[in-house]
């Protein structure tokens, strides 16, 4: 991919943005109505309840079907439908409901995932969409956006000087293992401001400036992919617990600032396992 192109930059933003249209309808019709629920039964890395809905695979199924007619030549990677090949060296990393435990819930912090990545790479850009507040974040190529009620508005990441005056964000408490939970605590005691439950909607956060950190194990290159494009395009950065990649998954801290990112990898240092 030549990622100068501006071409193929607004071809690939078309098409995330065409993807993430198809989604919405399927989820919404489901949101808060008593959908099915089946269990897909956990992972090594999350164990126990881990819940699928007919809104998982009908927004996926639309996502595919919208990326299909507008790039059939790109790979294809969906958590509900695994992978599909490609010939052109790019690929779509999707999550049609990331938190699809709130969903079930009716929080309204899940989110449907797009990013467009050259194959088994970095992503180059990313959509966090909420379609039920309306809320679009995208960003991509050092520009980032939160489009809302036909308003767009750029993001930037907050930059503050130390971990007390900043707030971090998780989904589980328990965060992963016991070491884990215990490194992922160094953290929160420093901080100003903790708070749990969000999903996909807590990278948003940090590249809206109003929070400041993500810190997160067991996650998939689905759930990854389409935030880290957002929160580096807004400033931030996003890497493993150990300073390595982080588009693959695994245990990923996203800060908004290199400061407190430095710090953070300080304290969870000594978790134990790969980063």
């Amino acid at each position: 991919m030549n990622a100068a192109d501006p071409a193929l930059r607004d071809a690939l933003r078309i098409a995330a943005h065409a993807a993430a249209d198809a989604a919405a309808p399927e989820t919404l019709a489901r949101f808060r109505c008593g959908v099915a629920v089946d269990d897909k039964g956990g992972t090594d890395a999350r164990p126990g309840f881990d819940p699928v809905t007919e809104g998982d695979r009908a927004a996926e199924a639309a996502m595919r079907s919208a990326l299909a007619g507008l790039r059939p030549q790109d790979a294809i990677l969906g958590e509900e439908e695994g992978r599909s090949p490609g010939t052109s060296g790019l690929e779509w990393v999707l999550d049609p409901i990331d938190g699809t435990r709130g969903f079930i819930a009716g929080t309204p912090v899940w989110g449907t995932l797009v990013a467009v990545c050259p194959e088994g790479g970095r992503p180059c850009y990313g959509i966090v969409d909420q379609p039920w507040t309306g809320e679009r974040f995208a960003g991509g190529w050092g520009e980032a956006a939160l489009r809302r009620q036909g308003v767009e508005r750029s993001l930037r990441t907050r930059k503050v000087r130390a971990l007390s005056e900043a707030t971090v964000l998780t989904t589980f408490p328990e965060v992963g293992t016991k070491a884990e939970g215990a490194a992922f605590a160094r953290v929160a005691e420093r901080c100003r401001l903790t708070r749990y439950g969000l999903d996909c909607y807590a990278y948003a956060l940090v590249a809206c400036g109003t929070a400041d950190l993500v810190i997160e194990a067991g996650l998939a290159r689905y759930d990854i992919a389409a935030p880290m494009a957002l929160v580096e395009a807004a400033g931030g950065i996003v890497t493993a617990w150990d300073g390595g990649p982080a588009q693959h998954g695994g245990r990923v801290v996203a800060a908004g600032c290199r400061a407190v990112h430095d710090a953070v990898l300080e304290l969870l240092a000594g978790a134990g396992g790969p980063g």
